[in-house]
């Protein structure tokens, strides 16, 4: 697959022109110049482009106004709608099937991007259940009911979506996905997804797993032929896996590595969550903050020095910290997780160890109706599964916008 990897990264005239995103030499470039970001995750924005088209260019336009011109973003949920802890409406209610409205809204949503000249990471599924991923796929091939870790547990989920690199039936509906998606010709635009200039890359998956340590081989290898499929459709943009980092890989860094050096991923990445991760206790969040940034530091910079021996870049494009005392209520105290946010986009902004930063998630002007999201509410940062507001960075979050705003306008300015 080495010819895509050179139409994409080295150099067409149209790249020339600054169209695409590419990677030259480990860095990202934007035509003739170095290209780095600070970002958001929103993964809901083809959601609001479906349902609420002022709210999505209302929240675009306050992005770009605090600097923040790179979100990653979910193409679309999969699975029956109703479940518990799964977003609604679904773009692949079953197989094959789409919800026309959830297909124009992404292209009124890559379209609102280009007015904007702002870019995008799409994920083309997810391997958690919030919006059907792997289990979706995994029951449509037979393998029984799809496991619910809120009702089932979490041990009883990971032992049902470990089956899925290891299932070819699942794994084909999914190839059959990503060929419609980005395969697709924008409604809106007239233009085929390969060409917008809004798209940076395409992302194989939100969190990617094997979930055992047999399927790490069936993992490899859907990795490397899912990107390569992804380049047969579409030369023209980048491709990344969506990784957690080591932690993502059942802890296994040479699988990490193993997965970002196929010529066909173009840059690394990693995802930082201390509080889910152990790092810091939810009862004490502020005392342990020294803690998870110093644990923080190790993640980065293991995972750093890999990517560049790999000479690819690394994108931390997820990382958060709940409010303080675990509060999830819009107008809760932020001390510790502003401190958090300084210390991580500090990479990106005093050090040449990462090459971009996307947080988690941007909630903007929503107003949460329940503790957890229920079909009718709005959307926040936060998936179905958790606390309305308890990683979401709102609008009215002052202290934690002016932290943002620093780093993307001082990235800019670079």
């Amino acid at each position: 697959m080495s010819i895509f990897m050179a139409s994409s990264c080295s150099g067409s005239s149209e790249n020339a022109a600054g169209q695409y995103i590419i990677v030259n030499e480990g860095r990202f470039f934007n035509g003739d110049s170095v290209y780095r970001f600070a970002g958001a995750n929103m993964w809901y924005a083809p959601l609001i482009a479906a349902t609420d088209r002022g709210r999505l260019a209302s929240e675009l336009d306050s992005l770009a106004g605090i600097g923040i011109r790179n979100l990653r973003i979910m193409t679309g949920a999969e699975g029956p709608e109703g479940l518990p802890a799964h977003i609604a409406p679904s773009l692949q209610p079953s197989p094959g099937e789409y919800n026309d409205m959830l297909l124009e809204g992404l292209d009124i949503m890559i379209a609102e991007l280009e007015k904007r000249d702002m870019k995008a990471v799409l994920y083309l599924t997810n391997s958690w259940e919030w919006s059907g991923g792997f289990s979706a796929y995994l029951e449509w091939a037979g393998k029984g009911k799809a496991v619910i870790p809120a009702v089932d547990g979490y041990e009883a989920y990971v032992k049902y979506a470990s089956q899925f690199v290891l299932c070819d039936s699942a794994k084909r509906m999914y190839m059959e996905h990503v060929e419609r998606i980005v395969g697709r010709t924008n409604s809106v635009t007239g233009r085929p997804y390969r060409e917008s200039p809004a798209i940076m890359a395409w992302q194989i998956c939100n969190e990617p797993r094997p979930f055992s340590k047999e399927g790490k081989e069936a993992f490899a290898d859907w990795i490397k032929g899912t990107a390569a499929l992804i380049k047969r459709f579409d030369p023209n943009h980048m491709v990344s896996t969506g990784s957690e980092g080591h932690v993502g890989c059942e802890l296994d860094m040479e699988l990490w590595e193993r997965i970002h050096s196929y010529p066909e991923i173009d840059y690394a990445t990693i995802h930082i969550w201390p509080a889910n991760w152990g790092w810091a206790r939810s009862e004490d969040l502020g005392a342990d903050l020294p803690y998870a940034m110093a644990r923080t530091t190790e993640y980065i910079a293991e995972h750093s020095l890999r990517a560049k021996a790999m000479g690819k870049p690394l994108v931390i494009e997820e990382f958060g910290y709940p409010r303080d005392g675990r509060a999830f209520a819009i107008g809760s105290p932020t001390d510790a997780r502003d401190r958090y946010y300084a210390h991580v986009l500090s990479y990106l902004t005093d050090t040449a160890m990462v090459d971009g930063v996307n947080f988690w998630g941007w909630g903007g002007s929503a107003v949460p109706l329940h503790e957890t999201w229920q079909k009718g509410d709005p959307y926040t940062g936060d998936p179905a599964q958790e606390p309305q507001g308890l990683y979401s960075v709102f609008a009215s979050d002052s202290s934690t916008v002016a932290i943002i705003e620093r780093a993307a306008k001082s990235v800019t300015r670079d």
